[in-house]
């Protein structure tokens, strides 16, 4: 028996970038249980790699930064793809510039936070509002964020903020799009993990490094459970859940005071 009842559902992923990335695992998932997935990349040079680790799979290009990427994209799924009913669509984007290093928060560039704002929070407001005629009453949106949007990481920086936008946003997806359907936004609230993504991140390795020994368990956060708690989600077992964030962080988050840790830091 098909536990998460996915098998010939139809779902979006957006954010598949290599095989590290949480979108990788998720829509890997999805068709190892039969879902068919549809896939949105950012341009021709990802498309190429993530059609050969996705036989048979259709993939598309779409810039989230540009509005009209969005509608075209949708243009050309109805174009390929008649009749289409989306049951899930997966929204595991985000973006920001940190070539300059780590920065004090209050020297953030206004253009590079209200970029990250663009990609990693807005874009999701603008692809459920090209998709929304496309959708299943009862579809599942799932979108990635982290463990802890308020502790205030100094090497993450704007990020954070952005991501408790992304937060906010859900809820007030949840309850617009409630007054014509049971469509559910949720998010999973993630710890360090090690993607490509993340090791853009100024001195991120450090911080990864101690989020393992903060773990109850002493063990890194592994992708693939990021992943299964989305797929979750996505599936109709979690239809009573509802603009909620799923925290998956192995525990980290009530054991910053652990002894190992206190005693190897010297106090």
């Amino acid at each position: 028996m098909d536990y998460f009842d996915v098998k010939d559902k139809k779902y979006l992923v957006f954010g598949v970038a290599n095989k590290k990335s949480v979108a990788y695992f998720i829509a890997r998932s999805l068709v190892r249980l039969g879902a068919e997935v549809i896939l949105s990349v950012l341009n021709n040079e990802v498309k190429e790699k993530i059609e050969k680790m996705f036989p048979g799979v259709c993939v598309y290009t779409c810039d989230l930064e540009k509005e009209n990427d969005i509608k075209e994209l949708r243009l050309k799924i109805t174009s390929d793809n008649n009749e289409l009913v989306i049951n899930g669509i997966v929204h595991s984007v985000a973006f920001a510039n940190f070539s300059n290093g780590p920065v004090p928060f209050f020297e953030t560039e206004k253009k590079d936070f209200l970029q990250a704002v663009d990609i990693s929070c807005f874009s999701l407001v603008s692809i459920v509002k090209e998709f929304k005629d496309m959708m299943d009453p009862l579809a599942s949106v799932v979108t990635i964020s982290i463990s802890s949007t308020r502790m205030a990481s100094e090497n993450y920086g704007y990020m954070g903020p952005v991501k408790a936008a992304l937060e906010s946003t859900l809820a007030f997806l949840a309850k617009s799009f409630s007054s014509f359907s049971e469509v559910r936004f949720n998010a999973v609230c993630s710890g360090l993990l090690k993607t490509t993504a993340s090791a853009g991140i100024p001195c991120y390795i450090d911080s990864y490094l101690y989020a393992e020994k903060a773990t109850l368990r002493h063990k890194a956060l592994k992708t693939q459970e990021v992943a299964d708690t989305a797929l979750f989600l996505l599936s109709p077992r979690s239809s009573g859940i509802n603009a909620q964030r799923i925290i998956v962080d192995a525990g980290m988050e009530i054991n910053y005071f652990d002894k190992d840790i206190i005693s190897s830091s010297g106090v």
